[in-house]
């Protein structure tokens, strides 16, 4: 995902400087989450707010995505307004997980920790696996799962961490590593 390597090096001189984008943290996620409920007439309290701020994997238009959902639910459930409660039965209805993972990010964590015992697993079983291009888990899929260390990427492949088997529900193998990251190698001598 890195596109910067793709311009040349007078080309990418002109810009000046280079931002790398970040995952938004918790506070700033609940206040997006408010002031889209505002502005699209959704009565939310801060308890709603702060579950689908949680499962938004500090991505602003994955909140957005949710809040409509949600909105929906609670419009069909109840009398519209979004609480803790009808927020966090909708995700789990949607099958959003408390760390913002999707059945295609668990169906990734889930082969990988299936084969971690015979060592690190390449993309394309992984893709072969899911039925799923391996640029599509590239791009979309490993990296909020190495952002937050449920995986990790090794030279001879991707190995899930203890984070990972733990998220699972999965008792970690001896060998597994810690997480962090995402650049989880260990020494070479």
């Amino acid at each position: 995902m890195d596109e910067a390597r793709l311009l040349s090096a007078p080309l990418l001189d002109r810009f000046g400087f280079h931002w790398q984008l970040r995952y938004y943290d918790l506070p700033d996620m609940k206040a997006i989450v408010k002031r889209s409920a505002l502005l699209i007439g959704v009565p939310i309290d801060e308890d709603g707010a702060t579950e689908i701020a949680k499962r938004s994997r500090g991505t602003p238009r994955i909140a957005n995505r949710l809040l409509r959902r949600v909105r929906d639910f609670a419009t069909v459930e109840r009398d519209g307004k979004v609480d803790g409660e009808i927020a966090s039965s909708s995700l789990d209805r949607l099958a959003v997980d408390h760390a913002g993972l999707d059945a295609l990010d668990r169906g990734y964590v889930s082969v990988i920790c299936e084969r971690c015992d015979v060592g690190p697993v390449g993309i394309e079983a992984v893709a072969a696996s899911l039925s799923e291009e391996h640029g599509t888990l590239e791009e979309v899929v490993e990296p909020f799962l190495l952002q937050v260390g449920f995986i990790a990427r090794t030279p001879r492949g991707r190995v899930a961490t203890a984070a990972g088997f733990q998220h699972m529900g999965l008792p970690a193998l001896s060998k597994v590593p810690s997480g962090g990251q995402g650049g989880a190698q260990g020494r070479l001598f």
